[in-house]
């Protein structure tokens, strides 16, 4: 069976909408670089990642923003050759991007769970706000590994949805401190 691990940047308040930039929607977008000192031990839990990863999974809004760049970015040099695995039910084979690895389009939650039912290592969802909250909504997601930023962003997309389900339990792996306040936490889907 594979895991199924959701890697990301988040706000204090649970919100992970446009870390990166304004251009992404969120009125205080790119806050993770604004206020923030840069501290590139905090961000060390990126390259600790590759080691694990052997697939990306993207959902449709997060893909159509990452696939313009990363192929071309050093930043993401690493990610190049690796299977992609984008969920969307309208997305059309033509729209994937040439050169950026073995692209799949799996067209639902079914189709992500037989995928993890399969042989191989660890695959990381980046992005993909709405995605993340109905895999982890369907007991899929069994690994967190979160940057928690020292903001409150308040509106925006959250990491977890607020349906009624049954409880998870989540199991605390790893977690470090930084002193430019942003927080390492890794868990563990326990049940």
């Amino acid at each position: 069976m594979r895991e199924l691990v959701y890697t990301g940047f988040v706000s204090l308040d649970g919100v992970l909408d446009s870390p990166g930039g304004p251009a992404e929607g969120h009125r205080s977008g790119g806050w993770v670089v604004k206020d923030i000192e840069f501290l590139p031990e905090a961000f060390s839990l990126k390259g600790e990642e590759l080691e694990d990863t052997t697939a990306l999974m993207f959902g449709r809004h997060s893909y159509e923003a990452f696939a313009p760049v990363w192929p071309g970015s050093d930043d993401h040099a690493s990610y190049k050759d690796l299977p992609k695995y984008v969920v969307s039910s309208t997305l059309s084979d033509d729209a994937l991007v040439d050169g950026w690895g073995e692209m799949t389009i799996l067209r639902s939650t079914e189709d992500v769970a037989e995928l993890k039912k399969g042989e191989g290592g660890a695959i990381f969802i980046h992005g993909s706000a709405e995605l993340a909250r109905r895999l982890s909504d369907a007991g899929l997601i069994d690994r967190y590994n979160l940057l928690v930023f020292p903001v409150l962003l308040g509106a925006g997309k959250s990491l977890f949805s607020r349906a009624d389900k049954d409880k998870q339990t989540l199991r605390l792996r790893t977690s470090e401190a930084y002193p430019n306040g942003i927080v390492k936490m890794i868990y563990d889907v326990v049940g």
